[in-house]
């Protein structure tokens, strides 16, 4: 593809996201910004996030991901189902009932001024390396489609990139980041559903074809019994549940879009159907994955040293022009749909958490403004620190992360719903940052005192386990 058809179609993209940014900020205040005035359709909300959720992470580094851990990764997505069932039943109607602006406003009801800080902190923590994360595999892209062909260093991409999503999110926030959701869901799911009926047709294969190829391949193996594997069924399982726990239902930026419903009828349907539907959605994008395999083999086509360049490889250089096009729109809209959301929520999380501001003061607007850029030029920085690092596929490297900094998260939330102890509100930060650090350590030792045990994204769930336990220790009866 030629970086002038490139900058076209990135160009129109971003000029459709900002004119629905005019649109849905003619009539919004402050308050739109952080809750969208509460008037969210769920079904629109629902449909965004799949979008939010899937993320770049899934479009690029799922589809790669099969060579090394076949669908596996199918495994974590059916324990999303009952992660999501926890959200729906147990937490969104606690959030509903205290009429919460941020989740973490809890957490201060229930222990107090530290525990709440201490929830918030990590949010905080949590967010800007899972946006970073997100961020640089569109970058990335961008780079390799357009700014490479002018010698345009990649600090140049992210700052390009950053600036795009400030701008639209700017006015009216997360009342935006709804419709823009629902938007980029459509491109992402229209690309990948393209991307397989162009591969087909390359192949000769027809709607059979493609589903006898994906059961016949090597790499569409699903359950793995092995105990001592990282992949191990009920490993994957309990953790998929746990993350979506975490990084669903503890966590501002998902929880925002769903406390814009009208109310908590609506706010569960729209999790309810989010959830069902998320199912064959990932396992479209495990098909692709097998499928792309089976297109470079067949051509002769060398492999990338990093299965996270295997899809943008093949459908910028290899696919037509129109399928490049439908990828760049389908990556861009993937990573951002996550992106977006991200910095509308980790600005409201420190404006509301941190600074204390009211949503309904009018005069707050200057103060969010400063805070927006803010959190733009660090992610920017974090993106700039993790390109430098970077040695191993996204999607493992943001689920890892998960496990070692939404771990205190799950603790405090954990304790505060199944107990009814009182602890000691100061020595909580300590708690929440001695936790990850002995996990670190379990986890380097863990074949050794073990025996052989290799720990896998389980890790979220031990990390929340000492968080408990350090709280149980720090706590007396009410």
């Amino acid at each position: 593809m030629s970086p002038l058809l490139v900058f076209t179609v990135i160009t129109s993209y971003f000029t459709l996201l900002i004119l629905v940014s005019y649109f849905t900020g003619k009539k919004s205040n402050t308050e739109s910004f952080f809750t969208a005035n509460k008037q969210s359709p769920w079904y629109l909300v629902a449909f965004g996030m799949i979008g939010a959720s899937l993320s770049g992470v899934t479009f690029i580094s799922v589809p790669g991901w099969v060579a090394n851990t076949n669908f596996y990764y199918f495994q974590m997505v059916l324990g999303y189902l009952v992660g999501y069932f926890v959200i729906a039943t147990v937490l969104m109607p606690i959030y509903y009932k205290l009429n919460l602006i941020t989740i973490y406003t809890y957490l201060e009801k229930r222990f107090g001024f530290w525990a709440y800080k201490t929830g918030s902190a990590f949010f905080l923590l949590s967010r800007v390396i899972g946006a970073s994360f997100r961020l640089f595999l569109v970058a990335g892209v961008l780079q390799i489609g357009f700014f490479n062909a002018f010698d345009i260093p990649f600090w140049i991409t992210i700052l390009v990139t950053i600036s795009l999503i400030w701008v639209y999110t700017l006015k009216a926030g997360i009342k935006t980041i709804v419709w823009t959701d629902t938007l980029q869901t459509f491109f992402m799911l229209f690309a990948v559903i393209i991307t397989i009926f162009i591969i087909a047709k390359e192949l000769n294969l027809n709607a059979s074809g493609i589903i006898e190829t994906v059961q016949n391949s090597e790499y569409s193996k699903m359950f793995d019994w092995n105990w001592q594997s990282k992949t191990n069924f009920f490993k994957q399982f309990i953790a998929g549940a746990f993350i979506a726990i975490v990084m669903t239902g503890l966590d501002q930026d998902m929880m925002q879009k769903n406390l814009t419903c009208r109310n908590i009828k609506e706010a569960k349907k729209n999790m309810f159907w989010f959830s069902i539907t998320l199912v064959p959605v990932n396992l479209i994008f495990l098909s692709l994955g097998v499928l792309l395999y089976t297109y470079a083999n067949q051509k002769g086509i060398e492999l990338p040293k990093s299965t996270d360049e295997l899809y943008p490889m093949l459908a910028l250089n290899y696919f037509s022009t129109f399928a490049g096009i439908i990828f760049l729109l389908g990556i861009t809209a993937a990573a951002f749909s996550s992106a977006d959301s991200a910095l509308t929520s980790l600005t409201t999380s420190f404006s509301v958490d941190f600074l204390n501001l009211n949503v309904n003061d009018k005069n707050i607007n200057k103060i969010k403004t400063l805070v927006h850029l803010g959190f733009s030029l660090l992610l920017f920085f974090v993106i700039l620190i993790f390109n430098a690092v970077n040695d191993k596929s996204v999607v493992s490297a943001v689920f890892t992360a998960a496990g070692y900094t939404y771990g205190p998260i799950l603790g405090l939330f954990a304790f505060g719903l199944i107990t009814k102890r009182k602890v000691i509100d100061k020595a909580i930060p300590f708690i929440a940052i001695i936790s990850p650090i002995l996990l670190y350590f379990i986890n380097m030792f863990s074949e050794e005192i073990l025996f052989g045990y290799k720990f896998g994204f389980e890790l979220l769930i031990l990390n929340g386990a000492l968080t408990f336990l350090g709280l149980f220790i720090f706590s007396k009866k009410q």
